[in-house]
């Protein structure tokens, strides 16, 4: 990774830990409250939203430039989302071997080549969760049937990558790494950090 220039430096002076106590665990996350000194020097009590895993997140870009996308409804905003294949690891797995599962288990599909391309902090004023993700090639299906844990219903759809960017950006795909995810690799596209073929199919 390249030096940082100057101004991502961090300033001023960095957040004080007190004592702290759990208010909720369950097998996914930790709910604690924090008596904390700011970096005003004011004193505070902050709420932290703890995570067990990572947030696993890939993009599967089949050879003629579609890509394949989840659709399920979720729970927290009661809402329908269509997705890119995500998933958690274990923070003490191998984030790709993660990747490789999830893909797996919610598409059938797998990979002959994989590449990191993002690492993201989601809601980073309330919790701690961070995000990888992965640009999938070379897909094939995988040996046996898909299957999600027992508390998902999902749908499969493979569009046009043009097509699921500009829904992305029209606002119709709102999970922020499938948008995430979509903007980078639209951007390797354009800069020749895909195979020359792919980028131009999906490029349109």
């Amino acid at each position: 990774m390249s030096d940082k220039p100057a101004w991502l430096r961090p300033h001023g002076t960095p957040w004080k830990r007190g004592p702290e106590r759990l208010v909720f665990e369950n097998p996914w996350i930790r709910v604690t409250e924090h008596a904390v000194t700011a970096p005003t020097g004011r004193p505070a009590s902050y709420g932290v939203v703890g995570f067990k895993n990572h947030a696993i997140a890939v993009l599967p870009i089949h050879d003629d430039g579609t890509v394949t996308l989840v659709g399920q409804n979720r729970f927290a905003l009661a809402d329908y989302s269509w997705e890119i294949p995500e998933g958690g690891a274990p923070l003490d797995e191998d984030p790709l071997a993660g990747a490789k599962r999830e893909l797996a288990e919610e598409t059938g599909l797998i990979a002959a080549e994989w590449r990191e391309v993002l690492r993201a902090q989601l809601s980073n004023s309330v919790t701690d969760e961070r995000a990888i993700g992965y640009v999938a090639t070379g897909l094939s299906e995988g040996p046996g049937v898909h299957h999600a844990d027992d508390t998902e219903a999902l749908a499969l759809a493979r569009v046009p990558f043009g097509e699921a960017l500009d829904a992305a950006l029209a606002g119709h795909l709102q999970d922020v790494l499938t948008v995430a995810m979509l903007l980078r690799a639209y951007h390797m596209a354009r800069e020749g950090a895909l195979p020359g073929a792919l980028a131009r199919l999906m490029l349109g």
